[in-house]
């Protein structure tokens, strides 16, 4: 077994600073090939040599001749709308892409991405005067864009068609000098996590018996399509996941339906049947040695994240999931511990450190 290196502090100011930029990079679900390309700069330092595939995973290799073929995994993608309708009057409606909460958008200003650049846009709302009653929610059919136009043709002149992808503008900040909060940390922050993981191991030394694949997948927000595809180009023996989860200790959430998972209490594994025991054992030792605070999850039938589709690829790879607990998911002030960052790159870290050479995760031998 490799031995390990105990690390107190993990997130340097060189890596907050990329973590910054790579969160304020839009990489929405389709359109994500800039914001891989800056992980892929960042990361190539600690790597062998990598790999891409035609919709735009990246994949960083260590010891790529290796036969037996370990994943860490995160997903580089983020939710978004799409150009759906432009009226005569110059007011643009949209579909989602992804999981967009329609509930949050009124207000919020938007980036409309085009072939000529960047237009602004806003999610306007009627004034409470004006509405014909004073709850009216927001919905698909009601919630529409102005980007300062009265005309439809005044629109495209501005390179906006449909098709178009449009994000939100918020970005990162840091709240009382421990929360990292903004648009994306689902789940660039993964991304972030994993390239984390490959720096210390570059800096610490380490020489791995196998071959470490450090994946950062696309289009995991509408079905786990980016992980599907690596995977079956990979064919890896284990995989290791990273994604985001909920932290259910704020308010109007039913714990009795969402467990109590918070933030700041350590990273979350997760329990289910896509969640290979054996490989969830060893990241628990690892936890426990290395006194690195977990919690757990439980999750029915599928856990939602791209554990499902590697777990259940190539006949069948051990998988299992580490999470981050996050407040106020697909909004644009998500919200994670800095800490709960550091404890999940170290868990994951050590838990490749426990991973054996050809190690057999069977149930049964």
């Amino acid at each position: 077994m490799i031995q390990n290196h105990f690390m107190k502090k993990i997130i340097n100011s060189s890596s907050q600073k990329f973590l910054e930029k790579y969160l304020n990079n839009a990489s929405p679900t389709g359109f994500e090939s800039k914001g891989q390309q800056m992980w892929l700069d960042y990361v190539s330092p600690f790597i062998d040599e990598y790999f891409t595939d035609n919709y735009g995973t990246v994949v960083g290799v260590i010891n790529p001749k290796a036969s037996y073929k370990v994943v860490i995994e995160a997903h580089a993608d983020e939710i978004s709308w799409f150009v759906h309708y432009i009226t005569k009057d110059g007011f643009i409606y949209l579909r989602r892409n992804g999981g967009s909460d329609h509930m949050i958008a009124p207000s919020k200003r938007v980036n409309i991405h085009t072939d000529k650049g960047i237009v602004k846009a806003i999610f306007g709302w009627p004034a409470i005067h004006t509405r014909q009653t004073k709850d009216d929610a927001p919905s698909m059919k009601n919630i529409c864009l102005d980007c300062g136009c009265s005309t439809k043709e005044e629109v495209e002149e501005m390179g906006v068609h449909i098709g178009c992808v449009v994000t939100f503008e918020d970005e990162f900040m840091v709240l009382n000098k421990n929360r990292f909060c903004g648009r994306a940390l689902d789940n660039r922050v993964g991304g972030f996590m994993i390239a984390e993981v490959a720096r210390l191991l570059k800096e610490n030394k380490v020489k791995l018996p196998f071959g470490l694949y450090i994946v950062n997948a696309v289009q995991e927000e509408v079905g786990l399509r980016g992980a599907q595809m690596i995977a079956q180009k990979i064919k890896p023996d284990v995989a290791i996941i990273t994604d985001v989860c909920h932290d259910t200790n704020t308010p109007m959430i039913d714990k009795i339906e969402q467990g109590d998972l918070k933030s700041g209490d350590g990273p979350v594994l997760t329990y289910g049947p896509a969640v290979q025991n054996n490989l969830l054992k060893l990241i628990i030792k690892a936890a426990e040695k290395n006194k690195i605070p977990f919690q757990r999850a439980a999750a029915s039938r599928a856990t939602g994240t791209d554990t499902d589709a590697f777990a259940y690829s190539n006949e069948g790879v051990p998988s299992a999931l580490i999470s981050l607990p996050l407040r106020y998911m697909h909004t644009t002030v998500e919200m994670c511990r800095k800490e709960d960052v550091e404890n999940a790159i170290r868990l994951i870290y050590e838990s490749v450190l426990s991973i054996e050479n050809n190690q057999d995760f069977k149930y049964i031998k």
